[in-house]
């Protein structure tokens, strides 16, 4: 028997996203948890894209909290996923801030972060 890695998680809560299955993706996250297996930068990262995809905003704010509470390193990918989840459902003030989250914590912004963040504020 072969015990779960972060890896096998990783890729597993990815393909989750890349399916358009955010549930499934953050059913895996509460597995890993559970199994005690180290999460990183790269599972939360495909668990907000996961979540960006299904337009569930408040669930990839929510996972982008528990990295600030894990001491887990956010990065652009990170933040771009959350902006872009806000993006979907017009939540300007949200992206807004994470842009200002952003340029707090020294991380590079760029197209994709400013593109998503005024189509926000086109739909809010």
């Amino acid at each position: 028997k072969v015990a779960p890695s972060t890896i096998t998680f990783d890729a597993v809560i990815s393909a989750c996203g890349k399916g358009s299955e955010w549930e499934v993706a953050v059913h895996f996250c509460s597995a890993m948890e559970q199994s005690k297996v180290q999460s990183n930068t790269i599972t939360f990262n495909s668990a907000i894209s996961a979540c960006e995809k299904g337009s569930e905003w408040e669930k990839a704010l929510q996972f982008l909290s528990a990295m600030t509470r894990h001491v887990i390193l956010l990065d652009r990918i990170t933040l771009n996923a959350a902006i872009s989840a806000c993006e979907k459902r017009g939540k300007w003030k949200h992206a807004l801030q994470l842009i200002t989250l952003m340029e707090y914590i020294k991380s590079d912004s760029n197209r994709i972060t400013f593109n998503a963040a005024i189509s926000a504020c086109g739909k809010g």
